[in-house]
């Protein structure tokens, strides 16, 4: 009997250890029951090592645009090269894409007008010489007493007339595009020469050529565009509702594809005063060196337009969670987690600026609010349905 009776305890001594043990082990796998307060959670620990903890980020941030880009010419360092007379192309033997300097002859055309101008300046010259005579005769004959000292006068103001008629033919040959040089030297040799050249009037590149052997142009018509590429515009067109704080000086970032990882960094040269009717942008630029020629025009680009900076708090998209129109951040209190909500602002590089709702010094959850907002409208969910 007293072998049965102990026999007895011992069973019941096991079954309650048995009982302790699963009890200890439930209390472990289930979650924490539900605060009062339905924005406040206490996690367990598989949910409380999913969480990183910490405190929001200070940074010098400032808004940025990104837009599209093109490598042009500056408008300052480029000439349009045309004939001054009509004439027919006889020679253009610079194409596009050399360089060419000041002074260099860039094509030969001839020109009837270069010869009537030729003419025109003969004719002064012959003029102003038979005027020279006349005032020199007329001196001898005044001091012989022969005629007056009134037709003295009248021979020399012929004179000063050939002599601004002579000066004025000069000049024409001269926008004719005849050097002063060769003036002269027509003058000594007075042989008519109708060939026109045209100079290169800067030192670039030849950007385009748009003529052809024999072909008559017009003095309106260019025949050579120039430029200096040493310096290049970034020309980007930012959309009308960007525009409004665009400024000269403001600071850019660039990157053009044909370089990709180059980043060229400046400033706005140029922000436009209007808006483009058809495609309601606003056009800005930016100079860029361009001394070893490698930026060509036209070359795509984007163009990183920063605005002034400020130090913010950030904290990351992952510490977010959004509930209806509002978002909130878990701060922690103790060994719970307090959902409360905030003002957020803009974006920089996956963290929010955040306005209020965080002091600093407070400690949030930064990774895992989405998992552990989840569990708390789960618990939420079942204390509603207890009750």
């Amino acid at each position: 009997m007293r072998r049965t009776v102990c026999g007895l305890a011992i069973v019941l001594l096991a079954a309650c250890s048995k009982i302790e043990q699963a009890s200890q082990a439930d209390a472990t796998a289930k979650p924490a029951e539900p605060a009062s307060d339905p924005m406040e959670i206490v996690p367990n620990k598989t949910l409380l090592d999913r969480l990183k903890i910490g405190e929001p980020s200070w940074a010098e941030v400032g808004a940025s645009i990104t837009v599209a880009a093109t490598i042009d010419v500056d408008d300052t360092r480029i000439t349009r090269l045309g004939s001054p007379v009509m004439g027919r192309i006889l020679t253009a033997p610079v194409h596009e894409g050399e360089d060419v300097t000041k002074g260099q002859v860039l094509a030969t055309l001839n020109s009837t007008g270069l010869s009537d101008a030729q003419l025109s300046f003969l004719k002064a010259v012959s003029q102003r010489q038979l005027a020279e005579r006349a005032v020199e005769r007329a001196r001898l004959l005044v001091k012989a007493d022969v005629i007056g000292a009134a037709e003295l006068q009248r021979r020399e103001a012929e004179l000063a007339q050939t002599l601004a008629e002579m000066a004025a033919a000069r000049d024409q040959l001269q926008l004719l595009g005849m050097p002063a040089e060769s003036i002269a030297e027509f003058e000594r040799t007075r042989a008519l020469n109708s060939v026109s050249r045209v100079f290169a009037t800067m030192d670039g590149t030849v950007l385009e050529r748009k003529v052809t052997i024999g072909q008559v142009v017009q003095p309106a018509d260019t025949i050579y565009e120039i430029a200096d590429l040493s310096n290049v515009w970034l020309v980007a067109d930012v959309p009308e509702q960007n525009g409004g704080n665009l400024r000269r000086g403001q600071t850019v970032e660039a990157e053009i594809a044909a370089f990709p990882g180059r980043k060229l960094h400046g400033r706005l040269s140029f922000v436009s005063h209007t808006v483009d009717p058809k495609t309601r942008t606003v056009r800005v630029r930016m100079d860029v060196p361009n001394p070893a020629r490698k930026l060509k025009p036209s070359m795509l680009a984007t163009m990183e337009l920063k605005e002034h900076t400020e130090r913010k708090m950030l904290v990351p998209n992952s510490a977010v969670v959004r509930e209806g129109n509002d978002e909130y951040i878990f701060i922690q209190r103790g060994q719970a987690f307090v959902m409360r909500k905030a003002e957020l602002g803009a974006e920089y590089g996956g963290r929010r600026v955040i306005t209020e709702g965080v002091q600093a010094g407070e400690k949030i959850v930064l990774d895992g609010a989405f998992h552990l907002n989840t569990e708390r409208r789960v618990r939420t969910l079942r204390s509603g349905e207890g009750s």
